[in-house]
């Protein structure tokens, strides 16, 4: 009788440990989730409400840019090492660390006293979101040994991101009828919420003497730093002022600096062979040129419909919906359309509907009505949501396993950069006030030509291993 309730007692506790396991990957995996909503979202819910910034703070279009660059900028830039940063203190330290900055960037956002306030805690958010990206991911890896029940995890991961992205410009314009600080605010309760579900996760193992391209990442911040700084000013100043120039010259050294460090350091954060591999260089183009065309498209008619249309900032983010929700919805339709006919063609179709909705919005007369104009971003955004996760996973299926962290950190970095720059150069374009239109329509023409171009450039991409 005793042998039997001990052989019970026995067989009941390996499957409690099994479900403490279990409820841990389900903690992280919710954790993780929410990290990815909270950074996603924050990238496009300060769009719509740029406006009523700008009457709050004043600055003028320079400052606004600034808004929005200062987080991307930091973001693409450190997004390089955080892989590297994830390993040496573990997934679970990593994703803490970075939500906890993000959170309490997110705080001083909300309670900035100016302009440059805001704009240096928008620089702290974008580094803590660098963190948050790959931590995650690799949280999920660790909660989730079994491939298939990763590959799962993942796929609910992604959904975070893009509920996110649907969900940014209408809370954007909801809480601006409030006000603008809202939209930071709302960032802290998700921020606390992930910390607690964190909390209930293991700490993850360290890796003390996983390599750090100090010299790389250093160049990588002053080259993209200063090539951003330049394309802003220069729209204010000119590009021939003083600083403008510097800033130019302080961009070309430090990439000379980094370009000597990966091909000479010892740890090299970005290995150049993998720069020089065909798929790994056109993968990164690409990514460049349709996050030029998306996030240059939203940032552009965020103002264009409030300032020229008169929308107000809850209409405005409402008139986005209709494309971020297809947006999401097409991302599970690349794989399909990959796994059919090849990873190419929901690439190449994808740019080319993102270049025929840029310029149908190029085109549209400057009396087209708001719902047409929301109409005609929609192709904008399904083409995007086609193109960059079949482009991804063409990558990763092309470079080795112990490459597939720093091809991807390469492939976002390439892609954060094409947003910061956009709204740099864009703005630029449209800075002044009375030829807002012009600029606005030259701006659409670029990003149409230069997602053409790469388009072209994809029917060069390799998709199977020779």
């Amino acid at each position: 009788m005793s042998s039997s309730v001990a052989s019970d007692k026995s067989s009941a506790e390996p499957a409690a440990g099994q479900r403490g396991i279990v409820s841990g990957a389900r903690w992280a995996l919710a954790a993780a989730l929410l990290g990815f909503f909270v950074m996603t979202l924050d990238a496009l819910i300060v769009n719509v409400a740029l406006p009523e910034i700008g009457r709050g703070f004043g600055g003028g279009m320079t400052g606004l840019q600034w808004v929005v660059d200062g987080y991307t900028l930091m973001f693409a830039a450190l997004l390089l090492s955080a892989g590297s940063v994830t390993d040496r203190i573990g997934a679970r330290q990593a994703f803490g660390a970075g939500l906890v900055v993000f959170t309490v960037a997110s705080a001083a956002c909300g309670f900035a006293p100016n302009l440059g306030v805001l704009v240096g805690a928008r620089l702290v958010q974008g580094a803590g979101a660098a963190v948050i990206v790959p931590a995650s991911l690799a949280l999920i890896r660790e909660a989730f040994p079994d491939q298939t029940k990763r590959a799962r995890a993942i796929s609910v991961w992604a959904m975070g991101g893009s509920v996110g992205a649907a969900a940014g410009p209408v809370l954007g314009g909801v809480l601006s009828e409030l006000s603008w600080r809202m939209i930071f605010f709302v960032n802290l309760p998700v921020g606390a919420l992930a910390l607690v579900l964190l909390a209930r996760t293991a700490r993850s193992p360290r890796q003390a003497d996983a390599p750090f391209d100090w010299t790389g990442q250093i160049a990588a911040v002053a080259a993209m730093g200063g090539l951003t700084y330049a394309a802003i000013e220069a729209g204010a100043v000119g590009l021939g002022a003083p600083r403008v120039l510097l800033a130019l010259a302080v961009a070309v050294v430090a990439a000379t600096v980094f370009v000597a460090a990966q091909a000479r350091g010892r740890n090299p954060m970005v290995p150049l062979e993998l720069l020089r591999a065909r798929t790994m260089a056109l993968s990164a183009t690409i990514g460049f040129a349709l996050n030029v065309g998306f996030y240059g498209m939203i940032f552009l008619l965020g103002l264009y419909l409030q300032q020229e249309q008169d929308l107000s900032p809850m209409a405005t983010g409402l008139a986005f919906l209709p494309m971020t929700l297809l947006t999401a919805v097409s991302s599970p339709t690349a794989a399909r359309l990959g796994a059919k006919f090849g990873p190419r063609m929901p690439i190449i179709t994808g740019q080319l509907l993102m270049a025929a909705g840029l310029v149908a919005l190029c085109v549209a007369p400057a009396s087209a009505p708001a719902w047409l104009l929301v109409l005609l971003m929609i192709p904008v955004g399904t083409g995007g949501g086609l193109a960059v996760p079949a482009v991804t996973s063409l990558l990763l299926d092309r470079v080795s396993a112990q490459r597939a962290g720093t091809a991807s950190g390469v492939l976002n970095a390439s892609r954060q950069l094409g947003g910061a720059l956009s709204v740099a150069v864009f703005g630029a374009l449209v800075s002044n006030h009375a030829q807002f239109l012009h600029g606005l329509r030259t701006s659409l023409l670029i990003a149409a030509l230069l997602v053409v171009l790469t388009a072209a450039a994809s029917v060069f991409l390799k998709e199977k291993t020779s």
